[in-house]
């Protein structure tokens, strides 16, 4: 998690109404809060700026590559692997198609222990 993304996702459960969400604000502060528990704080000191089609997307990259990570998971692939930089050893993944990857990395291929 880096101070960009956090400050985002407060942004976002604050407003009045996010759609899709069935949940009330005080209910998203409680998942962010849940959610933060489980976040190691990345510093960002060196921006790779790989002009993404949206600019205000760019942050994201270069925290996950600041951070070692090896996945972005977001609903908006599409912006993501139009960048002019791009790191080989970075996926960028739907919800879905990284859940799916996951259960079979570790042997939970079916829906019956959910």
């Amino acid at each position: 998690m880096g101070e960009k993304l956090f400050y985002e996702y407060c942004d976002v459960i604050g407003r009045p109404v996010v759609s899709r969400s069935p949940l009330i604000r005080s209910e998203r502060e409680e998942l962010l809060e849940a959610f933060l528990s489980g976040c190691s704080w990345v510093s960002v000191s060196f921006l790779w700026r790989p002009n993404l089609s949206d600019e205000g997307d760019n942050h994201v990259v270069e925290l996950a590559v600041a951070g070692m990570a090896d996945t972005i998971v977001t609903n908006n692939e599409r912006d993501f692997v139009r960048g002019e930089l791009r790191f080989d050893a970075l996926r960028v993944e739907s919800p879905a198609t990284f859940l799916g990857r996951w259960r079979k990395q570790y042997g939970h291929d079916d829906d019956s222990n959910s």
